[in-house]
């Protein structure tokens, strides 16, 4: 699994407008994120995606013409059409008998990824795919998101270990995380591109993402550390048994409300809030590369990923890792 991340880095203090200097320093320490990575304009999240993918046929040695899937997850397509796993399949000289295709999640998308990719896998039809995961969300003056791009392989072994899934959806509070403007319910027309002030005086514009952050916050502390314990016993195991968990960096608060209704140590939660911010559904990647690339490539170690956020949805895992690949993080 490799990780590519933008050079620039912003901080959430530092670059802030002087007048919310203040209430900004306050919020840091709430939600835990100083630093954050940002493309710079011209760089689509497919870009990141594509040096992470050529950087991860290399290190595993796969042929192009041994990858038979490639799936894209992510709320940053080049286009809204073609789809961008089209795109990057052409430009990472796939084959044409390549199944390519995109989707559309965000926050929750990394488990979600690996269970379509494993249940592919499973009937037999592939041997070896690509799941490709990450998003272009940053903004100078959002002080949450961060972007990011990250490329896992999975192929086919008899003997492998099960992986254990639970997968959620709950359409109900679809407008909770939402870009209300830019589709077929509501195009955008000229009086969206009208910036206007909020209420902490920062311009904003409708086409702008929504999130309502009580209502994310109740809704990730109170549905997943319940469907963390479900999964746990559906697979038959204890947290003692599992070596690292694995959350969506949503924010410091809704990660250590999380960890404590669950009862875990700190030590078993690795976090990269601090230093990359929430990072879509990359953030579980990509805190798996900056904080214990090391101990994953260590002997065999059991892991359970948990994602949350957009639609709504949540999703978590537990797998065995063995002779994983995890090279440094990549700055692109």
């Amino acid at each position: 699994m490799t990780t590519c991340v933008p050079k620039r880095i912003i901080s959430n203090v530092d670059d802030c407008p002087p007048q919310i200097r203040s209430s900004r320093e306050r919020l840091v320490r709430n939600i835990g994120i100083f630093q954050r990575r940002i493309c710079p304009e011209w760089q689509c999240f497919s870009d990141l995606a594509f040096v992470a993918a050529e950087r991860l046929l290399d290190e595993i040695n796969w042929q192009r013409e041994e990858v038979d899937a490639l799936i894209v997850v992510t709320q940053s397509p080049d286009y809204l059409i073609p789809a961008t796993a089209i795109i990057l399949q052409d430009r990472l000289k796939l084959t044409k008998a390549t199944i390519a295709f995109d989707v559309n999640l965000g926050c929750s998308g990394y488990p979600f990824a690996l269970y379509i990719l494993g249940c592919m896998i499973s009937a037999g039809t592939i041997k070896k795919g690509l799941v490709l995961v990450g998003d272009k969300a940053a903004t100078v003056i959002d002080p949450l998101f961060s972007d990011a791009g990250t490329a896992t392989a999975l192929e086919y072994s008899p003997g492998a270990a099960p992986m254990h899934f639970d997968l959620n959806s709950d359409g109900s509070g679809y407008r909770a995380i939402m870009l209300p403007v830019g589709g077929h319910r509501e195009p955008v027309d000229v009086h969206h591109l009208i910036p206007h002030k909020d209420e902490d005086g920062i311009l904003r514009r409708p086409t702008e993402l929504i999130l309502d952050g009580p209502a994310v916050l109740s809704f990730s502390t109170q549905q997943v550390p319940p469907a963390v314990n479900r999964l746990l016993e559906y697979a038959g195991q204890s947290s003692d048994q599992i070596d690292y968990f694995l959350f969506h960096q949503a924010n410091r608060m809704i990660n250590e409300t999380i960890r404590k209704k669950l009862g875990l140590p700190v030590e078993k939660v690795p976090s990269t809030l601090h230093d990359f911010g929430n990072t879509s559904g990359a953030s579980i990647p990509v805190t798996m590369t900056a904080r214990i690339r090391e101990s994953l490539q260590e002997g065999r170690k059991r892991v359970l990923l948990s994602g949350f956020g957009i639609g709504l949805s949540w999703g978590s895992c537990i797998l065995d890792l063995e002779n994983a690949k995890f090279p440094e993080l990549i700055e692109a």
